[in-house]
């Protein structure tokens, strides 16, 4: 069993490692960009050609990934700033009214598909990086904070909160202390999936457009500007189009084998 998660975890790390470290370091390394040439030329200077105005491919690529992935990892954590105390306090008050104010809101927003309410939001203001996150993390929230409450309120029916209570300590102590360790579970299982749907919601939202201007330095963007030379230089789209596919898929095998892994412990210490 410990062969099949390394093997995993190894594989995971493989295929995040290339688009992970082009997103981190490779503002930092790209140097000047140079001269602009023809546009959709392959080769003459240019080891993966030019983008539709000219640019250098890799130099754009090496500065695409660290706006889809800054604005990915802001939105999921400002997902959980928000669903988390919601969640858990729909979970554990006593007042029936207190929880539905909090929860009925969200089942609005939860019949909203999330990229629809993107672009309608996006309609009636244009949002740039800071909107798209906010944006991204909004459509996020309902669900978010449903899983929160049913992972929480699962956990607050056990006899050890209400032996809790009974000894008088803290709603805090309570929530935070038992019920929150009681969800990590459920709740990194949550996250990894929620990551890589957040990574795919930014990049087709940046890749209509929204957020993002339209000649900006983004793997998305680069996807959508580039497709109508594909056939002429294939490589302003394809390299863009495999470093989203591989950070996402590998987000989602390093998250996998962590949780194999705390389940393999779990079940080793049951049985010990």
């Amino acid at each position: 069993m410990r062969v099949v998660w390394t093997g995993r975890f190894t594989l995971g790390v493989t295929v995040v490692a290339v688009p992970l470290v082009l997103a981190l370091l490779g503002p930092v390394v790209a140097g000047d960009p140079g001269p602009r040439a023809a546009s959709f030329t392959p080769g003459e200077g240019h080891w993966l050609g030019t983008d539709f105005v000219g640019r250098d491919v890799w130099w754009q690529a090496l500065h695409g990934g660290w706006p889809v992935l800054l604005t990915a990892l802001a939105a999921t954590a400002l997902t959980y700033l928000v669903a988390l105390p919601v969640g858990l306090f729909g979970a554990l008050t006593r007042h029936r009214w207190l929880e539905e104010l909090l929860m009925r809101p969200l089942d609005v927003l939860l019949a909203v598909p999330s990229l629809l309410l993107v672009l309608l939001t996006a309609t009636v203001f244009s949002p740039g990086a800071v909107g798209l996150t906010l944006l991204v993390a909004l459509a996020n929230v309902p669900d978010a904070a449903r899983l929160v409450r049913a992972a929480a309120a699962e956990a607050a029916a056990r006899p050890a909160v209400e032996a809790l209570r009974l000894q008088g300590e803290t709603w805090w102590r309570t929530a935070v202390g038992y019920v929150g360790r009681a969800m990590l579970r459920p709740l990194a299982a949550d996250a990894g999936t929620r990551l890589t749907g957040v990574l795919y919601l930014v990049a087709t939202a940046a890749f209509l457009g929204v957020g993002v201007a339209p000649d900006a330095a983004d793997w998305a963007v680069m996807v959508d500007r580039n497709r109508t030379g594909l056939f002429v230089q294939p490589w302003a789209v394809v390299v863009p189009a495999v470093l989203i596919v591989t950070l996402t898929t590998g987000t989602n095998l390093l998250f996998d084998a962590a949780l194999d892994e705390g389940g393999r412990r779990a079940r080793k210490e049951g049985r010990s």
